[in-house]
């Protein structure tokens, strides 16, 4: 096996992705085949993933009618990134990857059948959702930082910005489609039966990962080479890449947007549909969804097309502030286009902003620490989704979630600009 990755000892300013020289061609990681495979495979169980959250949520909703429900659901999905992202990434660091990612495969399709079953025989109840959704976010946790250490073998440095925003794109190309299609499987099957098929829809990319030539563990990457990976280990893990201002600013802005923001909108999308005053609140909860999808969708697709948006930390933040106003429109208009409009641009910027970050944490990470600093990014990034379960879901039991989503944008909004602002200083 030959691995595509640069030496330890490479210069950060050979390796920085944001040059100008406008030499990077368009799709650049689409020219690697095995890139190709990978990325068609997880646009595949990211629709699948989709699929199971549309069904389920929708379910939930019909069926208890609590905002209340829909906060805890985010925090049980997302608080094992909180806990467990670093000590994923120090799995990344050691063991085979692909071997990683199958596993979080499987816990997913496990957790679909789950559902399926409590579906059809109609004995769900609220404690099944919080323990099939904190399963589903360990199952993340595992894919996240294996996901990203192997696409950098694959595709090395020289590609890793287009890899890293390709990727987010597949991952939206899943969302986008996991709406249309898991309102399909409803309608053709019912929400049991669609889940069932849902399980099939992962297995392509169990297969292909059984015998890909990336991901496995340089014959260095001993136990005595990898440090635990406890609360004691992520402090210490600060600590060490604390001299890297740029990794620094960005798990902070990804921690800012996950904390005040992050995806609790989603699992409130069926009350913003209804009070939106669709005639068919079903409908217009899948387009609310799929619009934002679609907005990620595109975007990386118009961002590869030409090379644009090169990763630097003062860009991701204004694209930051710029989804803040984004969503901060979104909870609070009254009409329904505006709203589906608004939530596609929200899906475009947060793909810019959210792969240029990741783009640069990456980039700057030593060598031995790539896997668990990417860890450390996901607990920022995802981990801290589990308080906007609190700041929206909560919140918005007592204010209205409406109320709640507008005050943790211009949160967000106010945070990033304290961001931008001493970046700016500090170059």
């Amino acid at each position: 096996m030959t691995e595509n990755r640069e030496p330890p000892s490479a210069p950060a300013s050979a390796v920085r992705p944001d040059n100008s020289s406008g030499s990077t061609p368009s799709f650049a990681a689409l020219r690697h085949p095995s890139y190709r495979v990978y990325f068609v495979t997880t646009a595949l169980a990211m629709m699948a993933d989709n699929i199971e959250h549309v069904i389920s949520y929708w379910v939930l909703f019909e069926r208890f009618h609590s905002p209340w429900l829909g906060g805890v659901a985010v925090v049980t999905h997302w608080l094992p990134f909180l806990f467990f992202s670093v000590a994923s990434g120090a799995l990344a660091d050691r063991f085979d990857n692909r071997r990683i990612i199958q596993l979080a495969m499987l816990l997913f399709m496990l957790v679909s059948l789950s559902w399926a079953l409590l579906f059809l025989t109609d004995t769900l109840q609220p404690w099944h959702a919080v323990i099939l959704l904190t399963v589903h976010g360990l199952a993340g946790v595992l894919w996240g930082p294996a996901s990203q250490v192997l696409i950098h073998d694959i595709v090395g440095v020289a590609h890793l910005q287009s890899a890293i925003r390709l990727n987010a794109t597949s991952r939206n190309l899943g969302t986008l489609m996991g709406p249309a299609v898991g309102g399909g499987l409803m309608l053709l099957f019912g929400s049991g039966v669609g889940l069932l098929v849902n399980v099939l829809i992962y297995v392509p990319l169990v297969a292909w990962l059984w015998n890909a030539p990336y991901g496995m563990r340089p014959a260095g990457a001993s136990a005595k080479s990898v440090r635990p990976a406890g609360l004691r280990a992520s402090v210490a893990l600060l600590r060490d890449a604390a001299s890297h201002r740029t990794i620094i600013a960005m798990i902070a802005l990804a921690g800012a947007a996950s904390f005040f923001v992050g995806t609790a909108f989603q699992a409130q999308m069926p009350e913003y549909a209804h009070d939106l005053g669709s005639n068919h609140a079903d409908t217009s909860y899948s387009v609310l969804l799929a619009a934002s999808a679609a907005g990620a969708f595109i975007g990386g697709i118009v961002l590869e097309s030409r090379s644009l948006l090169q990763a630097r930390p003062q860009t991701a933040m204004v694209l930051t502030i710029l989804w803040s106003l984004a969503i901060c429109g979104f909870a609070m208009t009254e009409s329904y286009p505006l709203a589906v409009t608004l939530m596609f641009v929200a899906g475009f910027l947060y793909l810019s902003f959210s792969a240029m970050a990741q783009t640069l944490v990456q980039v700057h990470a030593p060598v031995h620490l790539r896997g668990r600093l990417v860890g450390l990014y996901n607990m920022s990034s995802n981990g801290l989704r589990a308080f906007s379960g609190v700041t929206v879901g909560f919140v918005g039991s007592v204010i209205g979630i409406h109320w709640s989503l507008a005050l943790s944008a211009l949160a967000l909004l106010a945070v990033t600009s304290v961001l931008l602002a001493f970046s700016m200083r500090q170059r």
